[in-house]
């Protein structure tokens, strides 16, 4: 299991980096942090020499980082990259063939201010693997479980086995969200259909199924927001319409959330 961290040395990158260190499989695991430097100046002399500095402090600062977290029992090392944040995160998880990026949120005051706008979503768009949105106020200890919303759709099939072997290695239960726009026969027998398939597939894995009903996907998913916590929510980034709704259309997703919900976005 290799482990992408970037780090600005931030308390929200920091705090990704210790929810890294808990979900890293101990046998196996093993945490690359990266930091990007990135400068836009017009006169190359000007930008070598801050370039220079930058890497020197960027250095520093990630071999304290190392000592600080020599403890942890998971293998660890850095990069220091130059150029486009988003991309360089993207191009070294692919080199690296890594299971997962984990990184912090920027903001402090809802899921749409973290993401929207900032090299988080960015490498949501660029990496070719999930990527770990991490907020600052998430409570590493307090998570129970993982919910995997879906729309039972054919190119979910690949996530779910992700999902449930990453749940067992990081020893949390696992839910199934599913959001119908109407209580018809067709959607009805869909769930059916999923429990069997779970049930066959996975005998030794207990999941639970949630339907909720209602007029769109992110009614539905902040009604299951409003009775449940303590969890690792999981989307497809090609969910498009649910994206859609949450980060352009619904405030009260933006206040369900409280920024203390990591979302896992699959790729």
């Amino acid at each position: 299991m290799i482990v992408i961290v970037p780090l600005d040395f931030s308390e929200n990158s920091l705090k990704a980096l210790d929810f890294a260190i808990s979900i890293a499989d101990k046998r196996d695991g093993k945490i690359t942090l990266v930091h990007v430097l990135n400068v836009a100046y017009d006169f190359a002399s000007q930008t070598a020499n801050i370039l220079e500095s930058m890497y020197i402090d960027g250095k520093k600062l990630l071999k304290e980082t190392l000592d600080r977290y020599s403890g942890a029992e998971v293998e660890m090392d850095y990069e220091i990259l130059e150029g486009n944040p988003s991309i360089n995160i993207a191009r070294l998880a692919a080199e690296r063939e890594a299971t997962l990026i984990v990184m912090g949120t920027q903001g402090a005051s809802g899921i749409k201010k973290s993401l929207v706008g900032s090299t988080t979503v960015s490498v949501v768009r660029e990496a070719n693997c999930p990527v770990l949105v991490v907020p600052a106020q998430a409570e590493i200890l307090q998570i129970k479980k993982v919910t995997l919303a879906l729309e039972f759709a054919n190119h979910e099939e690949k996530f779910i086995d992700w999902i449930v072997d990453m749940t067992r290695r990081w020893g949390l239960g696992l839910e199934i969200l599913h959001v119908q726009t109407s209580a018809d026969f067709k959607g009805n027998l869909a769930v059916l259909g999923m429990e069997g398939y779970l049930q066959k597939k996975y005998p030794d894995t207990v999941v639970r199924i949630h339907t909720f009903y209602a007029s769109s996907a992110s009614q539905g998913l902040e009604l299951y927001l409003d009775e449940h916590d303590h969890m690792i929510l999981v989307m497809c980034h090609q969910h498009k319409n649910l994206w859609e709704q949450i980060f352009q259309k619904s405030q009260s997703i933006e206040m369900a959330y409280h920024t203390r919900i990591p979302l896992l976005i699959m790729n």
